[in-house]
């Protein structure tokens, strides 16, 4: 089946089809193949795109400037501090200006209210970067890795273990009960996703046969899992929350016992940066203020064989330059 996405935006998976979801993970993995055969078909090849960063990334702005340049697109980052969005001028007059002279839009920021409005007035492909409620790139370079590591997705037990509220645990639940996976939230009951898009994930499920559990038993929810997940503890611009977070959070850390309660085979991901050991400056501080060796994941877990976090990470790029592909 052909699938023309030219002219829509990507702003949430609850916008896109199962069919059109697998459409963009199999050009991603074709663009990649393509890649590492030193092909370069340039199908952005004098396109302009907006990078739109009130939050800062190392994956996200790497992953789109790359992935343009290599499709032939020149890319523009703008940082909070070099636009008026949302200060000097609307967040509608903004995206009416950049979608006159840029063919597509990406947003990461805050609220996701702001990258909807940009899609409303914009008139050109916006893309969600990543909003305090959806991160659906992240989600296609998740599946992209899961499909390598297993050949397909659909029937995959998937751990998500952590923060159960926050835009990942969001946006895999929709992803997995699109595409047919059995995920489990594990999580302490308080911080389990909001009711409205749990009640949308399991009437999805229903659709495409996935499972959706929610349970804060680590041993229920990760028993024979093929793949276990995790994020980091406090969210970006939550940082005073840390040692609530620790508290609620300390039985849910990915360890090798986790591990075992797992498939043999078992697989680790992390959207990174990630808290798994002392070398940062920032995370040596949050160490030492709250006596921890380790946070979200042990070091152990992140740098044995079942970890294939860098291979997620590359894969946020060929999913990226899928989206831009496939919108323009």
């Amino acid at each position: 089946m052909a699938f023309n996405l030219k002219g829509r935006h990507f702003l949430t998976l609850l916008d896109y089809t199962p069919q059109e979801i697998q459409h963009l993970l199999d050009l991603a993995a074709e663009l990649k193949n393509q890649k590492r055969a030193g092909f370069r078909p340039r199908n952005l090849e004098g396109k302009n795109i907006a990078l739109l960063f009130e939050k800062p990334s190392t994956r996200t702005r790497c992953a789109f400037m790359v992935a343009a340049a290599e499709e032939g697109a020149h890319a523009d980052y703008l940082g909070k501090g070099d636009i008026q969005l949302g200060k000097k001028e609307s967040v509608a007059d903004t995206a009416r200006v950049l979608g006159r002279m840029f063919d597509g839009i990406q947003f990461r920021g805050f609220k996701h209210e702001t990258v909807e409005e940009l899609a409303k007035y914009a008139g050109v492909p916006v893309w969600n970067g990543l909003t305090d409620k959806y991160h659906p790139t992240q989600i296609l370079a998740d599946f992209l890795t899961i499909i390598e590591q297993r050949g397909s997705l659909k029937g995959t037990k998937f751990a998500y273990v952590g923060d159960g509220r926050n835009n990942m645990a969001n946006s895999l639940m929709i992803g997995s009960a699109k595409m047919g996976l059995d995920f489990r939230i594990v999580a302490p009951k308080e911080l389990f996703p909001e009711q409205d898009l749990v009640s949308k994930a399991q009437k999805l499920a229903a659709e495409s046969g996935a499972k959706i559990t929610l349970t804060d038993s680590v041993q229920d929810g990760v028993s024979g899992a093929d793949v276990i997940y995790t994020d980091v503890w406090v969210s970006m611009g939550e940082e005073e929350q840390f040692a609530q977070r620790i508290a609620q959070l300390k039985p849910y850390q990915v360890n090798m016992d986790m591990i075992k309660m797992a498939a043999p085979d078992v697989i680790f991901l992390h959207c990174l940066p990630a808290f798994h050991d002392r070398k940062t400056i920032v995370g040596e501080e949050i160490y030492q203020e709250h006596g921890l060796a380790e946070m979200e994941v042990t070091d152990e877990v992140f740098e044995s064989k079942h970890s294939k976090v860098f291979d997620q990470a590359e894969n946020r790029m060929h999913t990226i330059k899928a989206v831009m592909v496939a919108t323009l």
